[in-house]
């Protein structure tokens, strides 16, 4: 039997997302149980090592963690161990607990370890004898053939045992990865343990399932939100009708999307209380007060910065038909074909995007410095979205260890800073 479709308007599906992902004010997250919180519920994060103001898992925690401070993520990473390096979406970071999940992509990557067998175990026994090592601590300087290009023979080694699951990250310093023993750096419940798949298809599954919950909103089409996976359209189907024979994802319909969303069922209850929540009429007199007072209060719009390549973001053309914002990232294009800039970022407020900024890059503790801005059309003049964007970026700066001391432009449609 398949599950009731439920009907939603656009504007509810938007409000649902945010709230999902923590970008709203009915979510009130903080500390490091905050940021174990949101990862358990979308997966994972992705990683990527382009730092212009903090790097891309940092800019997806700032936005969502009230008091996200750096050492936070590195803690969780390196000290704690509760999040750990790895493949998923790309590069990203996802709980510890997860590591098995993951056998049959590390199976997949025994190739240059067989293919390599005597320099894989003298850089996997001088690993064992010496401590983690990154690659500047090998003496392997032969030039081999690798995924980005010739590179020197002890990376290979160690990024080859690293996607095997041989290695592990085991921490990160100005960017250079240190490589440990996974053994000696997993649980011993989580080592060694045996694929968790007994099937192509259960595989297939878990990940379509998975990475619903990482947007929130998946449409069974070809998305970016899916890279990674390995599903191509068969496998995608399949997958897509034995989750909803099973009952483990609902259709959702959304008011001129030509085709149905769908939501993990374990978070369709987030649904209805986010459906719920945002039908009660806003206390405007509590709203008026606190903005008066220059303090956010408890109903006051909340604005976030959005990471370039935040979970939100994942299916763009998704939220090009949900949002009516069309976003790309374009630090690999050419500078003449870029059409706004290099290193932009998205902002939310309201349950709609309102703008987008090219920072300049960080220096230490020098204040945040907007490059460019652009207000999407009709926005920027309501006091409320620019006094909580202001807010945004004030808490921006904190996070980045610095202060902001700009002020918005005014609003005259998509136009420059």
């Amino acid at each position: 039997m398949q599950p009731t479709t439920k009907t939603l308007t656009r504007e509810e599906a938007r409000r649902f997302l945010l709230d999902y992902h923590g970008l709203s004010p009915a979510v009130d997250a903080s500390g490091k149980a905050g940021i174990m919180d949101y990862v358990r519920r979308v997966g994972c994060i992705q990683f990527d090592p382009l730092n212009v103001v903090g790097t891309n898992p940092e800019l997806v925690l700032q936005s969502r963690i009230s008091d996200f401070e750096r050492g936070m993520l590195e803690q969780l990473l390196y000290e704690d161990r509760k999040l750990i390096d790895y493949w998923d979406k790309n590069m990203a970071i996802f709980a510890i607990e997860d590591w098995p999940y993951f056998e049959r992509y590390r199976q997949r990557h025994q190739a240059w370890l067989k293919a390599n067998p005597v320099a894989a175990a003298a850089v996997l026994e001088e690993i064992e004898r010496r401590g983690p090592l990154c690659s500047a601590d090998l003496a392997y300087d032969e030039k081999v053939d690798w995924a980005w290009g010739p590179t020197r023979l002890a990376r290979a080694a160690l990024e080859g045992s690293y996607f095997a699951g041989r290695l592990v990250v085991h921490r990160k310093k100005a960017g250079r990865k240190y490589y440990d023993l996974a053994e000696r750096v997993l649980p011993a419940e989580l080592y060694g343990q045996p694929d968790r798949f007994a099937s192509d298809e259960a595989y297939n599954e878990w990940a379509l399932l998975r990475r619903i919950g990482s947007v929130g909103l998946l449409w069974n089409r070809p998305s970016d939100a899916l890279l990674m996976t390995h599903l191509k359209a068969p496998q995608r189907l399949a997958a897509f009708e034995a989750l909803l024979a099973r009952g483990e994802i609902r259709p959702v319909e959304v008011d001129g999307i030509d085709r149905p969303l769908y939501i993990r069922s374990s978070d369709y209850s987030l649904l209805e209380r986010s459906l719920a929540a945002n039908r009660q009429p806003t206390d405007r007199s509590l709203l008026e007060t606190s903005l008066a007072q220059g303090s956010p209060g408890p109903t006051a719009m909340r604005a976030c910065i959005l990471a370039p390549l935040d979970n939100l973001l994942w299916d763009r053309r998704l939220i090009l038909d949900l949002f009516d914002f069309d976003y790309r990232w374009e630090v690999y294009k050419p500078a003449a074909e870029r059409k706004y800039g290099y290193y932009v970022l998205p902002v939310v407020a309201d349950g709609r995007f309102v703008a987008r900024f090219e920072p300049e890059k960080q220096r230490k503790a020098a204040p945040l410095v907007i490059k460019q801005w652009w207000w999407e059309a009709g926005e920027g003049t309501e006091a409320e979205v620019r006094q909580s964007v202001e807010r945004a970026l004030h808490r921006f700066a904190r996070s980045l260890g610095t202060t902001f001391e700009g002020v918005l432009p005014e609003a005259e449609g998509p136009a420059a800073y």
